[in-house]
């Protein structure tokens, strides 16, 4: 029971987020809505969905062929897709990080860089979002007159600085010996050997600017995509929502979803949607409807994943590396 308490608590969460919007939503308009969208542009923005999760793939394998991880291209997006379909069935967007590590682990013997590869791959998307979020903020605040956005623009720029001091202390020789020194020194002693293989792992990094840059900028291609998704969403429930608005709130609820405090986005994604859309005046019911045509979206995008998964359950699992081969 104790194992399970913390999955537990994220269920009754999302069920009472979900119990709370359907207090304040006008649930005949909301079905009006749903009824009359537009299901020829709901196909469409399924397929530009599927382009989004090819680009994220091609980001990952840019950062593995940087350190002569010869992994195929096809693979790491079967990977990709494993790893969405759990984002969606676990508590956490970690989940899929997990499985995508998991993966790696069963086609290469190098896996500490493998695990970097994949905390780099979600620190640069992360900061690909924000970087965009926080453009779209100053322009909408300062170029378009939002002044009632200020906050949020200084937030996205805030995130913007936080995540380049991390990624700046996952590049740094110094800043990770430091914390070397204090996992040795702390009840986190146990952690200390794992990330010092991660921390042999990103030194490999710390030249590759150019590789680091070409993932950053598919990153922002990954944005793109994922915002012409939330569009076409929109469109499809009738629209009149600019196009600069999607861009900025498309990473801002991108960013509210990893918090680990529902399952799978269900619940908080129905918030998230109203609380940010509402800030420019979209009616409280097209953004929840927006909100549900996006996860039923993300659920049916992913949904080849987990035949992908079963896939891999059928083969033989994967033997145990032995030691000398966990070696970076």
């Amino acid at each position: 029971m104790r194992r399970h308490l913390g999955t537990i608590l994220k269920v009754i969460l999302s069920l009472g987020l979900i119990a709370f919007v359907l207090t304040e939503v006008h649930l005949p308009t909301l079905t009006a809505r749903l009824k009359a969208a537009d299901l020829g542009l709901v196909a469409l923005a399924m397929v530009v969905f599927w382009l989004a999760m090819t680009v994220n793939a091609l980001k990952w394998h840019t950062l593995l062929r940087s350190q002569q991880i010869a992994v195929p291209f096809a693979t790491l997006l079967d990977y990709t897709f494993v790893g969405f379909f759990f984002n969606n069935v676990l508590p956490a967007n970690i989940g899929g990080d997990l499985m995508r590590g998991y993966g790696l682990t069963r086609y290469t013997e190098r896996i500490a860089p493998a695990a970097a590869s994949v905390i780099l791959d979600r620190i640069i998307g992360l900061t690909a979002y924000m970087s965009t979020a926080a453009v779209a903020a100053l322009v909408v605040v300062y170029v378009t007159g939002r002044a009632e956005l200020r906050v949020l623009a200084w937030a996205a720029v805030a995130a913007v600085a936080a995540l380049a001091v991390v990624f700046g202390i996952l590049l740094s020789r110094r800043l990770r010996r430091l914390i070397d020194r204090l996992l040795a020194d702390t009840f986190l002693r146990p952690l200390a050997r794992m990330w010092s293989s991660l921390s042999l792992a990103f030194e490999a990094y710390r030249f590759q600017y150019r590789a680091l840059a070409r993932a950053f900028g598919i990153g922002l291609l990954g944005i793109l995509s994922t915002t012409m998704v939330n569009y076409i969403l929109a469109e499809s429930l009738g629209g009149g929502i600019p196009f600069l608005h999607i861009l900025l709130f498309t990473p801002l609820i991108a960013l509210v979803l990893v918090v680990p405090v529902s399952v799978g986005g269900l619940g908080l994604n129905q918030v998230a949607y109203p609380f940010f859309y509402g800030l420019v005046g979209v009616p409280y019911e097209q953004a929840v409807g927006l909100s549900l045509f996006i996860q039923a979206v993300q659920i049916l995008c992913s949904l080849p994943g987990g035949l992908l998964w079963l896939r891999w359950r059928r083969r033989q699992p994967a033997p145990s590396l032995p030691a000398a081969a966990r070696r970076v």
